[in-house]
This record gives C-alpha cells, sequence and structure tokens, in this order.
C-alpha cells in the first residue's frame, strides 16, 4: 500500500455560519404588512435561535427581539393616537421604521456583521 498525504488534502474548511434563520425572521417581519401574525413567528423563531451562533450572529436575533417589542410599543401608541387623527401619520411611520431596520439587518447578515446602533429607539 502507498498511501502519502500531503498538508493541501488534510485541510480542513470550516464553514460560515448559517444565517437563514435570521433572514427569514427578516422576512417574516416585512411579511407582517401583508399578514399580520408573521412578526409574532418571527420573534419566537428569533429568541429560538439566539445565543446559537458567532457573537455578530446573535446581535442580529438581538436586533430582531428589540425591532418587535419597540414596533409593538409604538404600534399601540400610534393605535391610540388614531382616535384623535395623529395615529395614522404615526402608522405610517412605524411601517417606514420596520422596513428601514429591516434593510439594515438584512444587509448586515449579507456583510457578516453585527447591525450598527443595537441598543437604538429609532434606526
Amino acid at each position: 500500500m502507498n498511501e502519502t498525504s500531503t498538508n493541501d488534502e488534510q485541510q480542513v474548511t470550516v464553514a460560515p455560519p448559517d444565517t437563514t434563520m435570521a433572514m427569514v425572521v427578516y422576512g417574516l417581519y416585512l411579511a407582517g404588512f401583508v399578514v399580520g401574525f408573521t412578526p409574532l413567528i418571527g420573534v419566537v423563531i428569533a429568541y429560538v435561535y439566539r445565543g446559537k451562533g458567532p457573537h455578530w450572529l446573535d446581535e442580529h436575533y438581538r436586533y430582531q427581539i428589540r425591532t418587535f417589542w419597540i414596533s409593538l410599543v409604538y404600534g399601540i401608541i400610534a393605535f391610540v393616537l388614531s382616535f384623535i387623527g395623529i395615529g395614522l401619520l404615526l402608522m405610517v411611520a412605524l411601517a417606514v421604521w420596520m422596513i428601514i431596520r429591516c434593510v439594515k439587518g438584512f444587509k448586515g447578515l449579507q456583510e457578516r456583521r453585527p447591525p450598527h446602533n443595537l441598543e437604538t429607539w429609532l434606526v
């Protein structure tokens, strides 16, 4: 038996972390504009997958969880204020805010980095 092996043949490649579920969560948040309950599914997925990846990916799940809860608070405020008329404008602003946060999240996932300004209530 003539077995020869080189270091090149024994190199181990490390697969990059799977960002599929984080992308699904952002997609579910955006789908919430059409089907209202999908953000709830997205936040459950974010809670389940949080802490199971590299730090930058865990920061995305944290960002997604914060986005859900902050949007819920903003949505309740906008609903209450809709009785005096200003709430409809706030709902439009909330939709724009949610789209911006999801797009920023998608971009961060593609670049394999955590989202910027994780602690902010704004964009």
